[in-house]
């Protein structure tokens, strides 16, 4: 069964609430891309994405979906024009080789990150959703076999201005059965401590981790972790500048809580050397940017090293929440998948059926693939209303 075709679509929606909120004045986000301080990166207004459709020769389709959360008509472009025609005849039932090959096309040229990863993810997301559906099994099966049929979440960002609207909003989620939140802070070590004793004071059943955004020094980051371990933190993200690996392994040795690192990491490469440096405790790949093939790579090189995983989610529409539980399913020592409550409710526009999520734990679709069934006349109709077709 060979590959016929290779589709791309790039999305750009708008939701009541942007991702994450407002800005820290109350601000709205753009209508450009717009820098949220004291975080540096671009940030959209729009909830941007691009799906990638893969259709065997008897008419079977897969669906795959990159972590693209600004300017998707990047990795759009890298999928038609390099690796649309390198797919076309492929044998459709192999996605594993076809990573392969697909992968080594600008590998030499040093095109295994940004863009190029990308693009890569949305399409080999897709080739497993095809080869799940050609041979009518979940694509957690095609991994090896799930050893969960529940996946564990923790409700990632409290989009709100003030402490005391967070500690609220945290309130409600520890009501509708939530474990543990994660906060998006960076805003200074005492402000961050304040935020997590405000959340503590209003739902103390919840565990609490903190996405610091890469703002700290390393010494400024200690101090934060030393207070959120005081504090019975969960673990503490993205705290230094993300190149900083000898900063990170610092961070780890002295740190009384794991460090967590992964989002801005491509492929086995980049983990194994994070990993072989000591520089994280909680690997976080996110499939929308590895792909399915290298999210188990990585998921294994950890687990040789004792580390466990917390697979990444912000953006990503449905297909990337899909993709992420069905590796999450299939990772062995797996931490807790990442919700993000905007990101699920704007991604189930795409679907025939939405998922059925719960703020503690989502059942693993049962479908064949990755059990889901995208609506395309309605991502059709999405890509136009966004201008990019």
């Amino acid at each position: 069964m060979l590959i016929r075709d290779v589709e791309t679509f790039v999305l750009k929606l708008s939701a009541d609430e942007a991702y994450l909120g407002a800005l820290r004045d109350g601000a709205a986000i753009g209508p450009e891309y717009t820098v949220r301080e004291p975080w540096r990166s671009l940030y959209s207004a729009r909830f941007e994405t691009l799906l990638v459709k893969v259709t065997a020769e008897d008419g079977t389709s897969g669906w795959g979906e990159a972590l693209a959360p600004v300017a998707p008509e990047v990795p759009a472009a890298i999928v038609d024009r390099l690796l649309r025609p390198v797919l076309r005849g492929m044998d459709a039932r192999r996605p594993r080789p076809a990573w392969s090959a697909l992968r080594d096309l600008m590998r030499e040229r040093g095109h295994l990150v940004g863009h190029q990863a990308d693009a890569l993810a949305a399409v080999d997301i897709a080739l497993w959703d095809l080869a799940g559906r050609l041979a009518g099994r979940p694509v957690s099966e095609l991994l090896g076999g799930a050893f969960r049929g529940r996946v564990p979440v923790y409700v990632s960002g409290l989009p709100r201005t003030t402490d005391d609207e967070r500690a609220a909003l945290a309130a409600e989620w520890a009501g509708r059965g939530a474990t543990a939140v994660k906060l998006h802070l960076g805003h200074g070590v005492e402000a961050d401590l304040a935020t997590v004793d405000a959340i503590r004071a209003a739902a103390p059943e919840l565990r609490i981790a903190l996405d610091a955004h890469w703002v700290y020094d390393v010494s400024a980051a200690l101090r934060l972790a030393d207070g959120l371990a005081a504090r019975g933190g969960w673990f503490l993200e993205a705290p230094l500048a993300p190149e900083d690996v000898a900063g990170h392994a610092e961070l780890v040795r002295h740190a009384r809580l794991p460090v967590a690192v992964g989002e801005a990491l491509r492929n086995r490469y980049e983990f194994g050397h994070w990993l072989d440096a000591r520089a994280l405790l909680l690997a976080q790949p996110d499939v929308a940017r590895t792909g399915i093939t290298e999210a188990m790579v990585v998921a294994e090189l950890a687990a040789a090293r004792h580390v466990p995983v917390a697979p990444h989610h912000s953006t990503g529409l449905a297909v990337a929440l899909a993709a992420g539980l069905q590796v999450s399913a299939a990772v062995e020592n797996l931490a807790a998948f990442e919700y993000q409550p905007t990101s699920v409710d704007v991604g189930q526009r795409i679907l025939q059926q939405p998922l059925a999520v719960h703020p503690g734990a989502v059942e693993l679709p049962a479908g064949p693939g990755l059990g889901v069934d995208v609506d395309e006349e309605a991502v059709r109709k999405l890509a136009e209303e966004s201008g990019t077709v």
